[in-house]
């Protein structure tokens, strides 16, 4: 329940545990679409969207690795244009339908590449939920960064903490970025889950 409202959003079951993406990591890597899946950290995502329901409305809003959709489903509810991506079809449909059934009709979706990316449009925000754990694929998320982000504009990035993300935000905080840290708790009192939240602002 978020933004006043419970969302309905379809996945491939209960929210993912630590030794859920221990597997999902281990045993489907070249199998499943990571997006079908509900992360802790889409959810994370969606709480501190709600929590800047003023400065998301009106904005152009881009989400990357949208999997299921709940941060941009949100972002859009609170009157943003929204353009959610991904590369894998399944996780598109599930995306798209997710939408629908809480009666979004605005956001654009796109089966996209990171890797061969060619919109050129600048949006206000770009959100990714723990989209940063394959290093290979770091240059290229950099360069989205770098050249789809308006003036003025943050990209907002949950994660729970790996150390592959961590070091890319180091390296990218080395090279002039500005990055804000805080933490939400998502998950069962029995099993939470630390969740970072980066802001990023390009150097001046």
């Amino acid at each position: 329940r978020q933004a006043g409202r419970e969302w309905r959003i379809l996945h491939t079951g209960a929210v993912l545990t630590y030794a859920d993406e221990s597997h999902f990591f281990r045993e489907l890597r070249d199998r499943l679409p990571y997006g079908v899946a509900l992360w802790p950290a889409a959810i994370a995502l969606a709480h501190e969207v709600t929590s800047r329901a003023e400065a998301f409305r009106g904005t152009h809003v881009l989400e990357l690795g949208a999997g299921t959709g709940l941060p941009g489903i949100v972002a859009a509810s609170l009157g943003a244009e929204v353009v959610q991506t991904d590369r894998h079809e399944l996780a598109m449909s599930v995306c798209r339908r997710n939408g629908t059934r809480n009666g979004i009709q605005t956001i654009e979706y796109r089966l996209v590449d990171w890797v061969n990316w060619h919109d050129t449009a600048r949006y206000q925000w770009i959100l990714g939920s723990d989209i940063l754990y394959g290093e290979a694929l770091h240059p290229h998320l950099q360069r989205i960064f770098e050249s789809n982000l308006a003036p003025g504009g943050s990209v907002l990035l949950s994660d729970p903490l790996r150390d592959p993300s961590l070091r890319l935000l180091e390296a990218m905080e080395a090279n002039g970025w500005t990055i804000s840290f805080t933490k939400w708790s998502v998950g069962e009192e029995t099993e939470l889950r630390s969740i970072g939240l980066f802001e990023l602002t390009m150097p001046h």
